[in-house]
C-alpha cells in the first residue's frame, strides 16, 4: 500500500497526525506500506521575525490576544504529549518552510524522505532550531543521511527542486486538500487531519481488502 502525506513541517497536527499513523502501522506487522511526503505550505508569505516568539506571531496573525493564543497551544501540546511528543512553542524559530521542503525533495530522492521529516519536525516543535539558518539546515539533513555538499547546493541554489515543491502543492488543489496533515491510501481513500489512531486503522483495513 502507498500512502501520500501533504504536510508541512510548521503544522502541530502535522507531526501529530505522523506519530498516529506510525501507531496504526504498527498493528500490520505483515504488510508493506510506501511512504512518500508531499510538500504543502500553510504560509508561503511567513518571513523570519527577529526578536518575535511564535505565540505572539500567531496572535498578531489570528488577531486574538497573546494570551488567548497561549491557552490555544497548551491544548495542542497537551494533545502532542499524548502521542510521546515534546512540543516547545516558546522556543520555536519562526521560518518560512520552502528551504526546507526542497531538502525534503532531495531526501526523497534518496529514500530519506521520512527520516528527514522526522528530524524536522523535532528541531522545530521540540529543539527550538533555527530553520532559516545554512548550517542548521545542514547539520539535520547530514543527520537524515544526506551528502552535505549537495544540502549546500540545494539551500544556495533557490531553483533546485523548487518545481518538485509546486508541483506536489498544486496537486493538492487539483485534489482539493483544505489542510493539512492529509493522508492518501493508495489512491483509493483518504484522512484528514491528526484523527485518531482507529480511523488510520479502519482505512487501511478497507484498502488491504
Amino acid at each position: 500500500m502507498k500512502i501520500e502525506i501533504w504536510s508541512d513541517i510548521m503544522c502541530p497536527f502535522c507531526y501529530i497526525g505522523k506519530r498516529q499513523l506510525e501507531t496504526a502501522l504498527a498493528e500490520f506487522p505483515s504488510d508493506e506500506f510506501e511512504i512518500e511526503w508531499k510538500s504543502f505550505q500553510l504560509d508561503p508569505t511567513i518571513t523570519p521575525q527577529s526578536g518575535k516568539d511564535v505565540l505572539t506571531f500567531l496572535a498578531e496573525r489570528k488577531g486574538i490576544s497573546v494570551e488567548q493564543s497561549i491557552e490555544m497551544h497548551k491544548g495542542v501540546t497537551e494533545r502532542a504529549k499524548s502521542v510521546g511528543l515534546d512540543y516547545h512553542f516558546d522556543k520555536a524559530v519562526i521560518s518560512n518552510s520552502l528551504t526546507s521542503h526542497r531538502i525534503i525533495q532531495l531526501a526523497k530522492n534518496k529514500k530519506l524522505g521520512d527520516a528527514m521529516e522526522e528530524i524536522f519536525f523535532k528541531a522545530y516543535f521540540t529543539e527550538g532550531r533555527d530553520l532559516n539558518d545554512p548550517e542548521t539546515l545542514t547539520e539535520l539533513a547530514v543527520k537524515a543521511g544526506l551528502d552535505s555538499n549537495e544540502v549546500k547546493e540545494v539551500i544556495e541554489n533557490e531553483n533546485l527542486y523548487l518545481d518538485d515543491v509546486h508541483s506536489d502543492i498544486h496537486e493538492a488543489n487539483q485534489i482539493g486538500v483544505q489542510g493539512v496533515p492529509f493522508f492518501v491510501f493508495d489512491r483509493k481513500y483518504a484522512v484528514s487531519g491528526a484523527q485518531p489512531v482507529e480511523a488510520f486503522v479502519n482505512t487501511i483495513k478497507e484498502g488491504l481488502k
